[in-house]
């Protein structure tokens, strides 16, 4: 006899960084698995330290982490994470981001500077990931960035389903703070039931971040309901502006709707104060009560992440769960 035969299996096995831990409790509910037990702490100057509890070989692993601040350390941590798992031998390695840490420097905006959202890949490429789950990229383009399958989940579909159950019945105008926002605009709309569009002209000065001039309003926005959209509110500043703006114009009232609540800084009380009556964002990143506010509304985008894990442990169609258009 040259070859023994044996019986194929598989078996998902889910592990969670320390970020966020209530997303990934919510996740593996969802999931009906538990998360993986493990060891995790730093040491006394900074370096941090990682064992799972069970064996982990020929698994399908799923390492979730939440990139919120202090950001480079969760990074580190799920780097680990996943090194640790391609030497206990794991027979694939799946990243879920659900904020991509460094979206934003995804392009050289003047000579000598990084590209490191493409460094972001690579690490995690190196590091033994076989593939990258993530929500709302800045831009799409960053797929590319990675050597390997990219799943890129959307959460307007969640975000937009919200906004048309409560104010579905109000003359709604989707709104793009910016002019590269447009597109996005246009699937608002869409999802909507084909409400107009508008976007804000502003100017932004590259050698100063965070700060955005904020200047004059292209459509129809009086004595209507002005949903502005965006993929991440940081400081709040650009979103903050954009609100006095269009109640500057006339807008009846404003609905903020994001995907990543970063929150850094200033944001809490510069939304909580800019006369937005609501403020929507998903759970991709912990929102601690320190930095809620009364208008602010939270929605849970475990479920997506669940589903999208589901489909692809059993070699399914993530596509399928946005109706062909992901």
């Amino acid at each position: 006899m040259n070859a023994k035969s044996g019986t194929p299996k598989k078996n998902l096995m889910f592990f969670s960084g320390r970020a966020h831990p209530e997303l990934a409790e919510e996740v593996s509910k969802h999931l009906n698995v538990s998360i993986t037990p493990q060891s995790a702490y730093d040491f006394a100057n900074g370096e941090i330290f990682v064992r799972f509890e069970e064996s982990v070989r020929g698994c399908d692993a799923f390492v979730i982490q939440s990139h919120c601040e202090p950001i480079n350390q969760w990074v580190m941590e799920q780097l680990i994470m996943v090194d640790a798992l391609k030497r206990a031998s794991a027979k694939r390695i799946t990243v879920i981001m659900p904020f991509y840490p460094y979206a934003r420097q995804d392009k050289k905006h003047k000579g000598r500077e990084p590209i490191s959202a493409r460094l972001i890949a690579d690490l995690f490429k190196t590091a033994g990931a076989d593939r990258i789950m993530t929500v709302d990229l800045h831009t799409a383009q960053i797929q590319g960035f990675f050597d390997g399958p990219v799943d890129h989940l959307f959460a307007q579909t969640l975000l937009s389903h919200y906004v048309r159950e409560k104010y579905g019945a109000e003359n709604v105008t989707v709104v793009s703070p910016d002019a590269g926002r447009t597109k996005l605009a246009e699937k608002w709309a869409d999802d909507l039931g084909g409400v107009p569009i508008a976007f804000i002209h502003k100017t932004r000065d590259p050698l100063r971040p965070n700060e955005v001039v904020a200047n004059r309003v292209v459509g129809e926005v009086r004595g209507r309901l002005c949903v502005v959209i965006d993929d991440m509110v940081d400081t709040g500043g650009t979103i903050a502006k954009a609100v006095q703006q269009l109640i500057d114009e006339g807008a009846g009232d404003v609905v903020v709707a994001a995907s990543h609540g970063v929150l850094s800084g200033p944001a809490p009380d510069r939304l909580s104060s800019c006369g937005a009556r609501e403020v929507i964002f998903t759970n991709t990143l912990p929102i601690p009560d320190g930095k809620r506010f009364p208008t602010l509304t939270v929605l849970s985008i475990a479920p997506l992440l669940a589903r999208a894990i589901q489909e692809v442990f059993e070699d399914g169609s993530v596509t399928s769960l946005f109706d062909g258009n992901a």
